[in-house]
């Protein structure tokens, strides 16, 4: 969507374009096509040093619209049509713009105007013909209540027809069920997404804020935090609508409504659940989704058998009722009752059932210790799932509750800890049980029985303060809330244990502790008279990593290419996860290979863990996807805490994905540029030291990452660095540029120690030249080293002996660390062992750290000396603050009064602090380079030093 904030084309030209200097610009009317146009042109293309200017109008911008459109169609003449005698003559003219919040009339000042574009045709017009041009460029960065457009002319031959100003807008829409409004499309090159939240329709809702992001050309692109439709109601296109009379729909979800299941209610609409019809019911274990079932009938044809059988034992056996009531979970239960003298009781404990007499799956079950000359009845009923609820709500009679059985859990000379069941049929009747628990000292005194009796309310004891050696009778009897019980337990023994027991136990434990220990001993022995062998062993070729620090762990570093298969090295060395555990939240970046996610990986067990997730786009090859994976077998080697952590890969499945541990705070470049300042020279040792011991920690893996540079340090919250970009092999073409190549684009050789460039020396030592420029990008807050120089300007100083200068405030004990990685020896640069012991040493000192390393302003491109690119000096304070980038404080320096370079050449540091400069980085930037200037001497080039 395009909304235009002014239009500029055939009707009021005058008050919409101002010509405000020279007037060389003209206003005609011109007929193209058959139409009439006004334009502003202007010829002077036989005139020297031509310096035409044209402005428009104060035009207000819109308080999102950060990033504005402009359309210019318009014409060009052909030099070559004018002759002889115009030398002078050109093709193009130049596009400007000026913020400021208020409209200043037809004031003009060149100095306020940033360049945008030098504007060329792309067809010039000639002299029989007519060629209409349409260029559209972009303003981006604005921030103040308006703006101006100019344009200038240098000495072409060309007429304005139109100047369209617009910004774009991400139209309002409905995606996943949430609303999202229409916003203003903005960001810039540190912010190309912008993040815009919506709320769910009406009847949705979503676990988290939905969020989507708006693109600078106008497009929605990845939504998250999806919103689903309430219980109750279902997707229809982009709203929720109720269920329909006879469906339901039980939880959040993206799926229909469903029909009610059997033996249910049809209800109204909008239903979460079908409740059961009357006389079916759903287990508490059934889902909410489920049919519902009924009460199964009793079983059938029940035998009791006793031929062939020992006396007092017998068999019982019976067939499945014939309706299960729609359910599986079919248990039986038996009930004894001994009748005497027309009387009918429990049989009490004493009866025995093989294999139980609750709880049964089996049809059949023995029965024993029965008494002759009694008659007995035995009841079997059949239960299932449902049938505690039949129970519950029909007033059946009740069965007090019953111990089913005993057991032993622990013991010891002085106590015993026992536990029980209760009959499942009596416990689902009467939830609220509580026991009473007996026991005495077994003995042959039969006249005299004494009880300790404890009343309990769970199902386990432990009893104290008992005998050693002796053995307990104990018996349970459950209660119910009614306060009837079912009878108790069967009277049962237990024994503690004896001291003598327990002193043998000790005994052994004591031997078994001490030839342990003797064998540990042996073991560390033969161990260091092992390592003492193999340092004897050491040849000369181990020189470079001789020292104590620098010994190889057990482990080194294969180099996946090795393998015939590449899969089999992702086997080997990497966790394949299955897609499902991978949650996808937000696009960070772009890979060589495709879109880099932040998401959370959540495995069987594990907690979630915030997670970098990088895919392989769609239309790979085999031979892009090998490659994509071969950073995970890299990576999946190494274990330190300053090195990215592998999560794990998915290769198993279409789309190929590699998952790292996610750092927060991004490149470790990017992080200190936004961060300007804002870290001592403490804390930024700190983090070199983390990549310092990470790159140790590879060196001694016998592996060279060719590739370090601050753009590949990771930095999480606690400001903790990480070595990364574990990437292809590069080879280094024979160009003047000299660059490495990758299929993914070609990395600058500015961190490249010259070994490497002139003969492809890649060893630790050339990681260590590449360490020494990652001090500099730390120290100078993630400046480019070596500034704009070409690549070939860069080599050709690094022969001529030139090294990079000491940043702002660096201490000299790091310079010199720098100056030790740059040297050209390789041979003589410090080991990585060596630089964390120094580092070490630093961050144990701090004091160490306040002698400053030297520093010339008039070195460093950030801190220009006296004059501009062209070695002329500055004309304006603008020009000078746009040089060092910090043009942000032209109104600061306008607003106090300081207009001219000669009030800027009176400044001290609390003048800059009260104009309104309050970032260190900012405030000492600006306070160097008023240093820089003041050196009237000449303008020194960075190789002079």
């Amino acid at each position: 969507v395009e909304r235009c904030v002014i239009t500029m084309m055939f009707f009021l030209p005058l008050t919409v374009l101002v010509c405000v200097v020279w007037f060389q610009w003209e206003v005609h009317q011109r007929t193209l096509n058959g139409s009439q146009f006004y334009t502003y042109q202007v010829c002077n293309v036989e005139e020297r040093e031509q310096d035409n200017w044209l402005r428009t109008t104060f035009i207000q911008r819109h308080p999102s619209a950060s990033r504005v459109f402009v359309e210019l169609k318009f014409i060009v003449r052909d030099c070559n049509s004018f002759g002889e005698g115009t030398l002078t003559c050109k093709e193009t003219f130049n596009l400007f713009t000026s913020e400021s919040d208020a409209d200043v009339g037809t004031t003009f000042r060149k100095g306020q105007f940033r360049k945008v574009a030098t504007i060329a045709p792309d067809e010039i017009t000639k002299r029989n013909e007519m060629h209409l041009n349409t260029e559209t460029r972009y303003v981006e960065n604005l921030s103040r209540k308006g703006f101006y457009l100019a344009f200038q002319d240098i000495g072409a031959c060309v007429a304005i027809f139109s100047v369209r100003v617009f910004y774009k807008t991400c139209p309002a829409t409905v995606k996943s069920l949430a609303v999202f409004p229409e916003t203003v499309a903005r960001g810039g090159e540190k912010q190309v997404l912008r993040e815009v939240s919506g709320t769910c329709v009406e009847n949705a809702e979503s676990e988290e804020q939905p969020r989507i992001y708006c693109t600078l050309d106008g497009e929605w692109v990845v939504p998250v935090g999806q919103c689903q439709c309430k219980p109750g109601f279902e997707e229809a296109e982009d709203s929720c609508r109720e269920c329909q009379p006879g469906f339901f729909k039980a939880d959040a979800s993206s799926s229909k409504c469903e029909p009610c299941p059997d033996n249910t209610q049809r209800l109204n609409p909008g239903a979460s659940f079908c409740p059961c019809m009357a006389g079916f019911y759903r287990a508490h274990t059934d889902p909410i989704t489920g049919p519902c079932s009924g009460l199964p009938s009793a079983p059938k044809d029940l035998e009791a058998t006793s031929n062939h059988l020992p006396a007092g034992k017998l068999l019982l056996s019976w067939n499945p009722p014939e309706y299960t009531g729609g359910r599986d979970d079919i248990t039986y239960s038996v009930l004894c009752q001994r009748c005497e003298s027309f009387e009918c009781k429990p049989c009490g404990e004493k009866i025995r059932y093989d294999p139980a007499s609750m709880g049964l799956t089996v049809t059949r079950v023995s029965v024993s210790e029965l008494d002759a000359h009694f008659n007995y009845t035995f009841t079997v009923e059949a239960h299932s799932g449902v049938s505690v609820l039949r129970i519950n709500t029909t007033g059946l009679p009740f069965y007090p509750p019953r111990i089913a059985s005993m057991r032993l859990v622990e013991r010891d000379s002085t106590s015993l800890s026992l536990s029980w069941d209760v009959s499942p049929r009596q416990l689902v009747q009467s939830p609220s049980v509580h026991y009473e628990l007996a026991y005495r000292k077994k003995d042959n005194k039969l006249d005299v029985t004494t009880y300790v009796v404890l009343k309990l309310e769970r199902s386990s004891v432990k009893i104290s303060d008992l005998a050693p050696g002796t053995a307990y009778l104990v018996k349970v009897q459950a209660f119910s809330s009614d306060g009837s019980s079912g009878g108790s337990s069967v009277e049962e023994q237990f024994e503690t244990l004896s001291d003598e027991h327990l002193n043998k136990t000790g005994v052994i434990l004591t031997s078994a502790v001490g030839g342990a220990i003797m064998l540990l001993l042996v073991i560390v022995i033969l161990v260091l008279c092992r390592r003492s062998n193999s340092h004897a062993r050491q040849g000369p070729e181990d020189a470079y990593f001789s020292n104590p620090e620098q010994l190889k762990p057990l482990k080194t570093y294969v180099d996946p290419h090795t393998y015939e298969d590449p899969n089999i090295a992702v086997l080997k060395f990497a966790t394949e996860i299955h897609p499902s555990h991978i949650t996808k939240q937000k696009v960070i970046g772009a890979g060589e290979f495709g879109e880099v996610y932040r998401g959370i990986l959540k495995g069987p067990g594990r907690k979630e863990v915030a997670v970098a997730i990088k895919t392989l786009k769609p239309g790979y090859t085999e031979k892009q996807r090998q490659d994509f994976l071969s950073e995970a077998s890299i990576m999946g080697q190494f274990t330190h805490q300053n090195i990215i952590r592998l999560e794990g890969v998915v290769t198993k499945f279409k789309h190929a994905m590699i998952v790292t541990e996610y750092m927060e705070n991004g490149a470790l470049d990017r992080y200190l540029r936004d961060h300007d300042g804002e870290f001592t020279s403490y804390q930024l040792l700190g983090m070199l030291r983390g990549i310092a011991a990470g790159m140790k920690y590879l060196s001694e893996m016998s592996y060279v990452h060719r590739d370090l540079a601050a753009r590949n340090i990771l930095v999480n919250t606690t400001l903790e660095c990480k070595v990364s970009d574990f990437g292809l092999s590069r080879v280094l073409e024979d160009e003047p540029e000299g660059t490495y190549t990758t299929s993914g684009g070609k990395i600058p050789i500015r961190w490249t120690a010259p070994e490497a460039i002139a003969y492809r020396k890649f060893t630790s030592a050339s990681d260590v030249w590449s360490f020494g420029i990652v001090m500099w990008e730390v120290m100078a807050f993630g400046e480019r080293p070596y500034w704009d120089m070409s690549n070939h300007e860069v080599m050709k100083a690094i022969n001529e002996a030139f090294r990079l200068p000491a940043p702002m405030d660096c201490p000299s004990a790091v310079y010199q660390l720098m100056l030790q990685c740059w040297l050209q020896d390789r041979s003589k640069r410090p080991r990585f062992g060596d630089i964390v012991s120094l580092l070490d040493k630093l961050l144990r000192s701090p004091d160490s750290l306040k002698t400053i390393a030297d520093f010339d302003p008039r070195v460093s491109i950030r801190l220009p000396s006296t004059s501009g690119s062209d070695g002329s000096p500055f004309r304006s304070v603008s020009e000078w603050l746009e040089s060092i980038k910090m043009n942000q404080y032209v109104e600061n320096f306008t607003l106090a009064g300081v207009i001219s370079m000669d009030q800027v050449l009176q400044m001290k540091t609390e003048d800059i602090r009260k104009i309104g400069v309050r970032l260190p980085g900012h405030l000492k930037r600006i306070a160097y380079s008023i240093l820089g200037l003041k050196d009237q001497t000449s303008t020194l080039s960075v190789f002079a030093v």
